[in-house]
């Protein structure tokens, strides 16, 4: 098979190729490598590549396999993590230079879940700095370019996840989400993000910025493929402790099972801000798909979903403010200083009055109670992932409906608020723009509920064929 074909096959079509031996997990691994040699050069979605320790791990599969060891659906499986994954002996940058040496001693338990599921780690991918934009862009390590456009920015802050799994460098790719930050470049290059209820998937061994918000999730090409990796990393874990015990479903099994008289609600609030035309008609016409399918389809009221970015900016900087505390007293080397400067909320955060910050986690609560509110008339939300199509990099501002935005508060706009209820939602491929440029559906629901998220995205999915296009660098 054509190395490239390999490269865009999914874990589903991938999986019992390997199981059988009709395709070796190595070939599968020169596959890829082959892919980052030829389009890293323009792409530049990794930090750290793992060539040699890559084809040792495939070698060990490919023996484990033929021995009758067969682990899962992901043994085999390329890998690519988001460089904030703590992984044991290689080092963990969180995309700056002051901590381009780290080398953790262990791995992050989702490393650890997915290693034991066989998959094959490629290697460590770009993201912005400190996973603190929403653009993506990193002048430590250059930034990620978008597979559909280089010249647009590939969305962050999880860009070389969202460019890996894009571009057929890695089957599966892991983000993590604080505003956004898996749905985000998923969106922008054209791939399924699933951001799961919080506290379903642990976060220990993963640097975080926002312990209440922080969120880790796949990136991949399909619905099918996100629900056989959630199979594998999600479930309680005793070392995080904002883990939970909810029982984990197979979230796989109940994919095919439609939609028919599934509650869809579109909240009439989304369609009231500042939204790109392209966008909302893109979306429009996803919704009617949908009701197609047979989702009962409604318009609903969520009044305080307008509250969500300005709350939750101000949570994650006073929390990350916290977290990263030693960068402010050790101001005065080079790098240090470069942070700072590129990211002066981290010591602003530091002055946000202790009265300021408990008052919006109030404010928090009552948000939450009233999406809960929401939800006792549908089943799954439905709206725009991104309020617009990838723009330059660089690009300070955007225009949409004839208003002139700051990029960075006009991106989180329809994902920041289920980071904030902790809710699941996940976006799936929905269009493309006159440029050419991907357009993402975004579904959510109650927490807990992430295999009826999930079963929503894949009828809409096997009902369209925008995933499977692929970007034109080659």
């Amino acid at each position: 098979m054509d190395h490239l074909e390999l490269c865009y096959l999914s874990v589903e079509d991938l999986s019992p190729l390997i199981r059988s031996g009709k395709v070796s997990p190595v070939e599968v691994t020169q596959a890829h490598l082959k892919r980052i040699e030829a389009t890293e050069p323009t792409l530049n979605a990794f930090i750290t590549l793992l060539e040699e320790e890559a084809l040792d791990s495939a070698r060990r599969a490919e023996q484990e396999i033929q021995s009758g060891h067969y682990r899962g659906p992901l043994h085999g499986i390329s890998l690519g993590l988001k460089d904030l994954y703590y992984t044991k002996g290689i080092r963990t940058t969180s995309g700056v230079k002051v901590y381009d040496q780290f080398v953790p001693s262990y791995d992050s338990t989702v490393t650890r879940r997915l290693l034991d599921a066989g998959a094959i780690l490629l290697g460590k991918l770009n993201l912005a700095p400190l996973a603190m934009s929403g653009r993506g862009e990193n002048p430590y390590y250059g930034d990620a370019h978008n597979p559909w456009n280089t010249a647009v920015i590939p969305g962050g802050s999880s860009s070389g996840s969202g460019v890996a799994a894009a571009a057929g460098q890695c089957t599966i790719t892991m983000g993590s989400d604080t505003g956004g930050s898996i749905r985000i470049p998923a969106s922008f290059c054209n791939l399924v993000g699933h951001k799961p209820t919080y506290g379903l998937v642990s976060r220990y061994g993963v640097s975080p910025l926002s312990w209440s918000l922080d969120h880790c999730g796949p990136m991949t090409r399909t619905v099918m493929d996100c629900a056989l990796t959630m199979n594998a990393i999600a479930g309680y874990d005793p070392q995080d402790p904002s883990s939970s015990k909810t029982p984990v479903p197979d979230y796989a099994a109940s994919l095919k099972e439609g939609i028919k008289g599934l509650r869809i609600g579109v909240p009439k609030e989304f369609f009231d801000v500042p939204l790109d035309s392209e966008v909302k008609g893109v979306v429009l016409k996803a919704i009617d798909l949908l009701k197609d399918l047979g989702g009962e389809v409604r318009e609903v009221s969520w009044p305080n979903f307008y509250d969500a970015v300005t709350m939750g900016h101000l949570i994650s900087i006073t929390e990350a403010s916290v977290i990263h505390t030693n960068l402010v007293r050790t101001r005065g080397s080079d790098e240090v200083n470069k942070v700072l400067r590129r990211f002066p909320r981290i010591e602003a955060g530091l002055m946000i009055p202790a009265a300021d910050y408990l008052k919006v986690l109030k404010l928090r609560r009552s948000y939450t109670l009233a999406s809960h509110r929401v939800m006792e008339q549908v089943d799954i939300l439905a709206g725009p992932t991104m309020p617009m199509t990838p723009f330059p990099l660089g690009a300070a501002t955007v225009e949409l409906s004839g208003t002139t935005l700051a990029a960075e508060k006009a991106i989180p706009t329809y994902t920041r608020p289920f980071d904030l209820n902790g809710f699941p939602a996940v976006t799936v491929p929905c269009g493309f723009s006159d440029q050419g440029l991907p357009i993402g559906l975004q579904l959510a629901g109650l927490p807990y509920q992430d295999d009826t998220v999930l079963r929503a995205a894949y009828a809409y999915q096997q009902a369209t064929e925008w995933h499977k296009r692929r970007p034109p660098i080659q």
